[in-house]
C-alpha cells in the first residue's frame, strides 16, 4: 500500500532548470461499507484505513449505540483484488439503516448540500460540561503536531489532525483530505484509544493544520470532544455550529497568538 509516489519534475530556480526526482502524496478511492451495506466512496491517502472508515461512519451517525465488532479489507472479494481500497465495518447491530451517498466524497470536501448540513446538526445534542480549554501549552502542541507530520515533510501535500489531552499530543494522523485526517483520529479513539467518545474531557481537543470548516466542527462534535483548535481560519457556519454544540473553537493558532470564536479558554 503506497502513501507516496516518486515522479521526475523539471525544477526552475534562479534562471536555471534541472530535472530531479520528487515525492508526491497518493490519492486513491476508499469504498466504505457497514454491515455489508455500501455507505460511501471517499478519496483519501492510503494508511489507517480502518480508523478512517470507523471515524466516518461515526460522524455520519451510523453507529449510534452499535458496537464495532470487526473491521477488515474487502468484503466484496480479496483485499489484493480490490487493491486494499474497500473497507468493511461490522457491528453488533442496533445502528440505523445505512443510506449510501450517491457521489464520491472528494478529498477537498467531505460533505456538501444544505439539507445534509441541517440533518447532521439536528441529530446531535449540545455537549454537556465543556469547560474552558487550557491554552498554556497550546503552541507547544502545535509544534508537536508539526514534528509528527512525517508525510507532509516528504510531500508537502497533506493535512494533519492531532488529538491532544492534558497538555500533550496523543496521536497525529495525516491525509490529503482534512476531514479524513479527523475521521482517522476519531477512528483511533473508538478502536484503540484509552478514552471512548462518550468520555468528554475539558482538556481534550482536536488540533488541525487547516482551516476550521463546519464539517470539522461536526465531526469533533459527533465524537463527543469539546474543543477544536485550528491553525487556519474558521467559517461563519463553523462558528455558529460550535456555539450550538457548546464547544470551544479556537483558530489562527500561530506565531504566539490565537482567536477564540466560541466557548472560552483559560
Amino acid at each position: 500500500m503506497r502513501r507516496t509516489a516518486k515522479v521526475l519534475v523539471r525544477h526552475y530556480a534562479d534562471g536555471r532548470t534541472e530535472r530531479r526526482p520528487d515525492e508526491v502524496v497518493v490519492e486513491e478511492p476508499l469504498e466504505i461499507r457497514i454491515d455489508d451495506q455500501l455507505v460511501a466512496t471517499t478519496m483519501r491517502t492510503p494508511g489507517h484505513d480502518f480508523e478512517l472508515a470507523v471515524g466516518f461512519v461515526n460522524a455520519e451517525g451510523l453507529l449510534e449505540d452499535a458496537r464495532v465488532t470487526s473491521v477488515r479489507y474487502c468484503g466484496v472479494g480479496s483485499a489484493v483484488e480490490t487493491e486494499f481500497n474497500v473497507v468493511s465495518v461490522t457491528t453488533a447491530g442496533g445502528g440505523p439503516l445505512p443510506v449510501p451517498r450517491l457521489s464520491t466524497v472528494s478529498s477537498s470536501c467531505g460533505l456538501c448540500g444544505s439539507d445534509q448540513l441541517e440533518a447532521l446538526a439536528d441529530r446531535l445534542q449540545p455537549l454537556d460540561s465543556v469547560g474552558p480549554f487550557g491554552v498554556d501549552s497550546l503552541h507547544a502542541l502545535v509544534t508537536s503536531m508539526v514534528d509528527g507530520q512525517e508525510l507532509f515533510d516528504r510531500t508537502g501535500g497533506v493535512h494533519a489532525a492531532a488529538l491532544v489531552s492534558r497538555g500533550s499530543v496523543m496521536v497525529v494522523r495525516e491525509d490529503i483530505g482534512r476531514h479524513n485526517a479527523v475521521d482517522k483520529l476519531v477512528g483511533w479513539l473508538l478502536l484503540d484509544g484509552e478514552e471512548g467518545p462518550s468520555e468528554l474531557l475539558a482538556d481534550t481537543a482536536v488540533l488541525v493544520s487547516s482551516r476550521a470548516s463546519f464539517e470539522l466542527v461536526q465531526k469533533v462534535w459527533a465524537a463527543g470532544i469539546g474543543t477544536l483548535l485550528a491553525v487556519g481560519a474558521p467559517s461563519a457556519l463553523a462558528i455558529s455550529t460550535a456555539e450550538a454544540a457548546g464547544m470551544n473553537l479556537v483558530a489562527f493558532v500561530r506565531d504566539g497568538s490565537f482567536n477564540v470564536y466560541a466557548g472560552s479558554v483559560s
